[in-house]
């Protein structure tokens, strides 16, 4: 079989401007970034269209070192709905270079279920990752030059400023650092680090945010920290937020690419869903659905992580009402929850399989919190043996749980047109059916036990005095109404990365509270999980090569 990049780079792309003619997008509207790719302006977003147009959520069970190709799926579900003449667009993430040159590898699907210039979209794609690490770090400036000055100077106190530096890149030597040290001209020393841009408070402003009046407000709320005297300080106060939405004017704009087959799909900011809310903008799943009749889009790791972050902070804040959930598992990641090793989950294990159901069966049960019945899709695997699909077949048959077999890794849209077709169904049954989890008047308190009890199967939350007196501090900002965003492990149902299945009787320790005012939640930070990754033993980076011609080989 031939590699991701190697079927990428043979599909005859088609110039963008046909893309958006789909789309019935003037090309005078596009902002080309050459000839296959384009930003989209905001003012195609049409609220009254969004009304009438169909929203499918893509969410997995949870993750394992075997994959669940939650992406791939997505992609070749888009497919398959334009191929039953459904005019459909898939709206994605983009890419951090941070996975892509560690352990992930890209985020542009797989096999015949693409998004294309696959290159260019895992790589520097058009800069808008880079905007928003400027403004990020511009911010950062401005506080330690503040801290600086004799004139002008807020009394910020530097101990308060949790407001830390980010780049695209797995860097765990730079989590925590000490700045300002050479002397009085360089600077106040103080301990720091950096984050990675995926976890960026503006990268998660910026996928809430309305249009661009709406996002300088949001980055003017910014909380930094506190004077001596105590007095909150925001970003506003330091006039920095005109400069910061000046350097993401052009990252606010969607951007439009194309599947293999040739149909749209738009691809737009980049939040990880273990550490921030794991979606695309509200901009571009609001451009999606003005577009055309459905919308396929995807939320970052399982159920509990995307899909709960999805619900709960977008689909509230941008008003969206989705209309069906599917749930992408493979018989080799339900064999590893069913306890089988890694080095065997190409052998038939009928045992393991079912051992694996519980995981499977905790995220039905997720999705049903909200009121959908979700889809079941089985991404299919070469080494899935019959009897193990007919296993897992009647399995959610007798939970009356619609399940449908997706072969789009190898055929593309023709290999999800069963699932496309249930999902038709499942839209149908579910025009408006949504409900929120949680409420954003209640307190925080109640937001994260209703996340961790129903969410993770917790039975208890704790929080440590820091965590206690942080959620004080918030709430004595006036901030109660804010969402929630829990930061965990993304390898677990639980806060402990190392219980597989589905763990019970566990209690979810909550050791700080973050806050990000300006995109509008409170971020919990359960067990040891980090917003700055470290790269593996065996980076991805060193399979990635370029010839003397250009061509990229390794990238996958």
């Amino acid at each position: 079989m031939k590699s991701d990049i190697e079927i990428a780079q043979e599909a005859k792309i088609k110039p963008i401007v046909d893309i958006a003619k789909q789309l019935n997008v003037n090309e005078d509207d596009l902002e080309l970034y050459g000839k296959f790719k384009a930003k989209l302006p905001l003012k195609l977003i049409d609220e009254n269209k969004i009304k009438k147009s169909k929203l499918i959520l893509v969410t997995a069970i949870t993750p394992t070192p075997a994959g669940e190709g939650k992406t791939t799926t997505s992609i070749g579900l888009a497919q398959a709905l334009n191929k039953i003449n459904k005019k459909t667009t898939v709206v994605l993430r983009e890419p951090s270079l941070g996975p892509v040159f560690g352990i992930k590898g890209g985020a542009a699907g797989g096999g015949y279920s693409q998004v294309i210039p696959m290159e260019d979209i895992n790589l520097h794609f058009t800069g808008d990752l880079s905007a928003i690490e400027k403004a990020h770090n511009l911010l950062a400036a401005l506080i330690d030059n503040n801290i600086q000055l004799k004139e002008g100077n807020l009394g910020l106190d530097p101990r308060t400023v949790e407001w830390k530096r980010v780049m695209d890149m797995n860097e765990r030597a730079l989590r925590d650092i000490v700045i300002g040290l050479g002397g009085p001209k360089q600077g106040i020393p103080r301990e720091t680090g950096f984050n990675i841009t995926a976890a960026s408070e503006v990268m998660a402003t910026l996928c809430v945010a309305k249009d661009l009046n709406d996002l300088k407000k949001r980055l003017g709320q910014i909380f930094i920290g506190y004077t001596y005297k105590g007095k909150a300080i925001f970003a506003r106060d330091l006039k920095a937020e005109g400069a910061m939405t000046v350097l993401l004017k052009d990252a606010i704009k969607p951007n439009l690419v194309q599947t293999l087959e040739g149909n749209p799909a738009i691809i737009h900011g980049g939040p990880f869903a273990n550490i921030a809310q794991g979606t695309n903008t509200i901009i571009a799943t609001k451009m999606g659905l003005s577009l055309s009749d459905y919308v396929v889009t995807e939320a970052g790791f399982a159920s509990e992580l995307g899909a709960e972050k999805f619900f709960n902070i977008k689909a509230q804040f941008g008003g969206l009402k989705p209309n069906a959930v599917v749930i992408v598992a493979t018989i080799r990641a339900l064999k590893y929850h069913g306890g089988a090793k890694l080095t065997e989950l190409e052998k038939e294990n009928l045992q393991a399989l079912r051992g694996g159901f519980e995981n499977l069966d905790k995220h039905i049960e997720n999705m049903q919190y909200y009121n959908f019945k979700p889809v079941v899709a089985i991404n299919k695997f070469l080494t899935d043996t019959p009897a193990e699909i007919e296993l897992l077949k009647k399995h959610c048959e007798n939970k009356g749980v619609t399940i449908a077999l997706n072969d789009a890794w190898a055929q593309g849209g023709s290999g999800a047109t069963e699932l496309a077709e249930k999902v038709i169904n499942a839209v149908s049954d579910c025009p408006s059916c949504f409900r929120p989890l949680y409420y954003l008047d209640w307190s925080f308190e109640e937001k994260i036990e209703a996340i961790a009890t129903k969410m993770y199967g917790a039975k208890d939350v704790e929080y440590t005095i820091k965590a206690k007196n942080q959620l004080k501090r918030i709430n004595e900002l006036g901030l109660a109404n804010l969402a929630v965003c829990v930061a965990k492990t993304q390898k677990s149902l639980s806060d402990d990365m190392h219980k597989k299945g589905r763990p019970r009787d566990f209690t979810v320790k909550i050791r700080e509270i973050e806050l990000s005012s300006g995109a509008g939640f409170i971020v919990p930070i359960a067990g040891t999980i980090m917003r700055m990754p470290g790269l593996p033993s065996k980076p991805s980076a060193e399979k990635i090569d370029i010839d003397k011609n250009g061509n990229i080989t390794g990238l996958f």
